[in-house]
């Protein structure tokens, strides 16, 4: 069904009214100037207002009507048709000129901060549904372009706190270790330790940048092929079992041994296993994480729900964001370098599929769906 929106016919017939109807206005002055003059009734009126203006008899007005007006009757014919075709002409660019007056009006809306909606004649509703769409557009695109740059000026926030934690942390432990030189070699060891293990997390955090920002400018390629499902999820399960155990966690399988997905078999699995990592950091200890598919005719999703507490409903899109961490404090310790989630995102968007958080009742449920082939 054609959209009346784009629908010109209404604005067609109102032109094509006025053009045929001044035509037709010009044709009947035309054929009554013809009758007046040619038919000697005009010419009548002319000898009857001379008689009775200048007191004359009828055979004066005559010849002063037939020397002065009707030998000279084809110029005053000419005259007449030239004028009335000016008078119809002015009419009809007037209120053309008011068509385009009104598409001014609304092309100077589209750059005002207003949010009232552009109006126009009724026969101008295309033109009026167009104005507003593009209006609507523009008022995205600024909304977005704000967005994007106060994203960017939070993501330089964010990096540089979380990379001024752990670099803090190496440097005072290298500068404790070079203003001590006769430490005890057991401190000194562990020191060295604490520093190492924090210049490493600073180095996986810089390489999760750089990871996310391919990801996200479409620089990795899939190599896509059939995946066990349930395989997959068992060698996760065992990879991943010291984590769990700190917290005494385990991870319950519902799958059908025979349910494949075709996917990047290491990226996909970097998605499970972030969303397990999430899970054992944030599920009350002692608890169960239940990982479950179902599968349609075209999509398959996979659910890993753990007990945990709710998280509000403001926050859940917030997971997948870069630096996004459930800690106010951003404790760096606590919930990884806050780019695993919004990694799994990437990841799933490439593959064509979807990702989402659900919380309520201290369950937290996180469900990939990706398409079947």
């Amino acid at each position: 069904m054609k959209n009346k929106q784009d629908d010109f016919s209404i604005f067609q017939k109102k032109m094509a009214v006025r053009f045929f109807g001044s035509a037709l206005l010009s044709v009947g002055i035309v054929i009554a100037l013809y009758l007046f003059f040619w038919k000697g009734r005009f010419g009548d009126w002319i000898v009857s207002l001379l008689e009775f203006v200048g007191k004359m008899d009828h055979e004066q007005a005559f010849m002063i009507y037939h020397y002065g007006f009707r030998r000279y009757r084809e110029i005053f014919f000419a005259v007449a048709i030239v004028a009335i075709f000016l008078i119809l002409l002015l009419f009809l660019f007037r209120w053309l000129t008011n068509y385009f007056r009104e598409i001014n009006s609304g092309i100077d809306s589209l750059f005002s901060e207003e949010d009232r909606k552009i109006r126009l004649s009724p026969e101008m509703l295309p033109f009026e549904y167009k104005l507003n769409t593009v209006k609507q557009s523009l008022r995205q695109q600024k909304e977005a372009t704000a967005l994007a740059e106060r994203r960017k000026d939070e993501l330089v926030m964010y990096l540089a706190h979380d990379i001024r934690t752990p670099l803090t942390s190496v440097i005072g432990y290298l500068s404790l270790l070079e203003e001590t030189p006769h430490m005890a070699k057991e401190a000194q060891a562990k020191n060295i330790h604490i520093a190492l293990n924090k210049a490493c997390r600073l180095n996986r955090m810089v390489d999760e940048f750089f990871e996310i920002t391919r990801y996200h400018s479409k620089q990795i390629k899939l190599e896509k092929q059939k995946v066990d499902l349930c395989y997959m999820m068992i060698q996760l399960r065992d990879e991943f079992l010291p984590l769990f155990s700190l917290r005494d966690n385990t991870v319950s399988l519902e799958l059908n041994e025979n349910m494949t997905i075709y996917a990047d078999p290491e990226k996909i699995a970097r998605v499970f296993g972030n969303i397990l990592k999430n899970a054992s950091a944030y599920s009350y200890p002692n608890t169960t994480i239940l990982v479950s598919a179902v599968q349609s005719e075209q999509h398959i999703a996979i659910s890993f729900q753990n007990k945990g507490k709710t998280i509000p409903y403001e926050k859940l899109a917030a997971l997948f964001d870069k630096f996004s961490r459930l800690d106010e404090a951003r404790i760096s310790d606590t919930g990884g370098t806050g780019l695993g989630l919004a990694i799994a995102k990437e990841i799933v968007l490439l593959h064509g599929g979807t990702i989402e958080a659900h919380s309520e009742n201290e369950t937290v449920t996180f469900t990939v769906q990706l398409p079947i082939s």
